[in-house]
């Protein structure tokens, strides 16, 4: 199963120099029973991208809670077994939690599928997304507008032998 794990560019660095993303358990977004239900159309690629937009939101959130952190979004896509991913069926139709699953261990960074990051020409818009979240989860509709501004930016797509490169990229911002 193809599982997208959120990051930040610091943790992206820890995982890339201790060669697995952990120590678990470990929060990620797939196509779940509840993600399916939610889109109700829909191909596996169209949900697998709704998937990784979870990660991205994910993302956001532990850069809100990390100020120093580049103002990138970071998600690593992964393979595990089907039965290593398990979504709480207690959270499967929260809207919050669609697509969220637990993976109980870490993950060899080996198993990493592709690595997912925000462009340079994100970063005003993340930082901006990161500032305005904890008021947009209050119902302030203005902070949601601009929360959702960092959605308006597509994550690029890095093999995984450039997270060196990557790396390198979310520094100098």
């Amino acid at each position: 199963m193809r599982v997208y794990v959120p990051l930040t560019p610091a943790a992206l660095a820890d995982a890339h120099r201790r060669g697995e993303l952990g120590p678990g358990p470990l929060t990620a977004y797939a196509v779940t029973p509840g993600l399916r239900e939610w889109y109700l159309s829909g191909d596996l690629e169209e949900l697998e991208y709704a998937a990784l937009g979870r990660a991205a939101q994910a993302s956001l959130r532990l850069l809100a809670v990390d100020p120093a952190a580049p103002r990138r979004r970071v998600v690593v896509a992964v393979d595990v077994p089907d039965r290593e991913a398990v979504a709480d069926p207690d959270r499967g139709l929260d809207p919050a939690a669609l697509g969220e699953v637990r993976i109980g261990r870490s993950v060899p960074l080996a198993k990493a599928a592709a690595v997912h990051a925000d462009g340079a020409d994100a970063e005003a818009a993340v930082a901006a997304a990161a500032a305005a979240l904890g008021a947009a989860d209050q119902g302030d509709e203005d902070a949601r507008f601009t929360v959702d501004g960092a959605d308006d930016h597509e994550l690029l797509w890095y093999a995984t032998q450039e997270i060196e490169n990557v790396l390198a990229e979310l520094s100098k911002g």
